[in-house]
This record gives structure tokens, C-alpha cells and sequence, in this order.
């Protein structure tokens, strides 16, 4: 998967915009223009705020169905995302959570959206929903059928759960890329909110070899610098909500802010290279 070509940058900064309640959830508050006006809002605060993509996520629809959601969720997502697409001038992804890679899939192809994210692509994890298993033979056959150049950005031992198959992170990795044909990989916390390890980001980065990885959760203006030290990208949406509260909507002033230490952190990358390269030719 090449960053640039997709991001238009090495290092993207995706923010996420978390859907309010859609039809059939459990908390579906009966209208969808106003589900619409919301994340028309969200978006345009990320896109003026300067990260490089955004994700939409059926956050709110919790509790999730573990695979299969239903086909309203579908039809709701396939329109915010168009309209979205036609406010934003940005490479866009779709979540459709917990576990259904098919739709995300499908809404993507259908809507011009660039990739998906998929929480359990390869093994087996046990989760709130129940156990979920890997869906990549399937997925990957549909993407082959639908004739689309969607990417596929994965989680490797994903948060919110406990892994059924191999714990290990360099084995995770591995599997994720190599047998789950992953375009990339995420890595995440224990939770929403949670940062990775840094030893973990490590050992994803070492497995993955040229394979990017993503931060998933947890990252904020604060920490951005040490976690990027292993890490190609970052979707970020916690610490970009008015006072740092998940339920709360997209705070413009901690976007800029994000997006500030992810450029003053790659100035001093570029600048240490450059010190580094003259000390060796020197």
C-alpha cells in the first residue's frame, strides 16, 4: 500500500467522524438529516483542520451485531458517505462495526471511498459481541468480484478483546499480512482511548517490513511524537472531541493542534536525517 499515492502524504493523519445513532440501533433517534448535518460538520472541522483523510465510523450504533449488519445500516452509510464526498476534498474510509467487512466493502466500491477498516481480518477474537472470526478469504473474493481497488487496513489483535488464536505480536502481524493479505495494519490500545505499547509498535513495525502501520486509538498532541517513532500513520478521534470526551463532537482548535505536533514531529525527523547523513558522509 503506498501512502503517498492514497494520502498524498507518508505519514496520513486520519480523523475519524463517529456516526450518531442509525436506523434499527438501539438508540436511533428517528431522524437521519440530522445524523447527516452532524457528520457534515465533523468533517469539514477535520478537513479544516489539516489531517489528510477521515473515516467514518457506525460508532454509536452500539451494541454491535458481531457480523452482518442490517441493510439500513447499509443504505444510511452508502448516503452520509456521498454526501461527504461531495463536501470533502479528501480520500475517505468506512468502519462498519463490529465485523462486517462485506458492507464496508461494498459502500466504499459503490461511494469512491478509498479503503475500509476491518477489526478482525485473520484469527479468531473474543469479543462483546461473541467470538469473531477472521473474514479475509470472503472478503478478499468479494473485493475481486466487485472489480474494486479498495484497500484493506486491518487490526492486528484488535481493542476490546482477547485473542482466541496467537497473542503474539510479531506472529499477529505476519499472519494479518501474509495470509490475511492486509494492505496495512493497525495497531491499537487495549480500549477506545487507549495508546498502544511502544515495544508493541515496535515489534509491528519490525514484523510488518514495508507493510504500514497505523496507530488505531489513543494518540493525542502529547504522545503523537513518541508513537509515530514506529508507526507510518495515525487515526486519531478522541483527543480531537471538545474536552477530550468520546460523546462529544469534533473540536476544530484540538484538530489544529493535532495536526501541528504531527508536522513539528516530522520537521525534527527530517532534520535529525539530515544531521545523521552528514555525519556520515563527513
Amino acid at each position: 500500500m503506498n501512502l503517498k499515492q492514497i494520502f498524498n502524504t507518508t505519514q496520513p493523519i486520519i480523523g475519524v467522524v463517529h456516526l450518531l445513532p442509525l436506523p434499527t440501533s438501539a438508540r436511533w433517534g428517528g431522524s437521519l438529516s440530522a445524523i447527516i448535518d452532524r457528520a457534515e460538520q465533523e468533517a469539514v472541522a477535520l478537513a479544516s483542520g489539516g489531517v489528510s483523510s477521515i473515516i467514518v465510523e457506525n460508532f454509536f450504533d452500539a451494541p454491535f451485531p458481531k457480523s452482518r449488519v442490517d441493510p439500513a445500516v447499509v443504505s444510511a452509510m452508502t448516503t452520509i458517505v456521498s454526501r461527504l464526498s461531495a463536501l470533502v476534498s479528501m480520500p475517505i474510509g468506512i468502519n462498519v462495526l463490529r465485523n462486517d467487512s462485506l458492507s464496508a466493502m461494498a459502500i466504499a466500491s459503490c461511494t469512491g471511498a478509498a479503503f475500509i477498516r476491518v477489526n478482525v481480518l485473520s484469527g479468531v477474537m473474543a469479543t462483546d459481541q461473541g467470538l469473531i472470526e477472521g473474514c479475509a478469504h470472503e472478503l478478499l473474493r468479494y473485493r475481486r468480484e466487485l472489480g474494486s481497488n479498495v484497500k484493506i487496513i486491518a487490526d492486528v489483535l484488535v481493542k476490546h478483546a482477547q485473542p482466541l488464536s496467537s497473542s503474539d505480536i510479531t506472529t499477529a502481524v505476519q499472519e494479518t499480512i501474509d495470509r490475511g493479505l492486509a494492505d496495512a495494519v493497525i495497531l491499537s490500545g487495549i480500549a477506545t482511548g487507549s495508546p498502544p505499547r511502544l515495544e508493541d509498535l515496535k515489534l509491528a513495525k519490525t514484523a510488518a517490513g514495508s507493510t504500514p502501520i497505523i496507530i488505531g486509538s489513543g494518540a493525542d498532541f502529547s504522545n503523537i511524537s513518541n508513537l509515530m517513532q514506529f508507526a507510518d500513520g495515525v487515526i486519531v478521534s478522541s483527543s480531537l472531541k471538545r474536552q477530550g470526551k468520546i460523546e462529544n463532537s469534533i473540536d476544530p482548535i484540538r484538530v489544529s493542534q493535532f495536526v501541528e505536533a504531527m508536522r513539528q514531529d516530522l520537521t525534527s525527523q527530517s532534520v535529525q536525517r539530515a544531521i545523521d547523513s552528514m555525519k556520515i558522509h563527513s
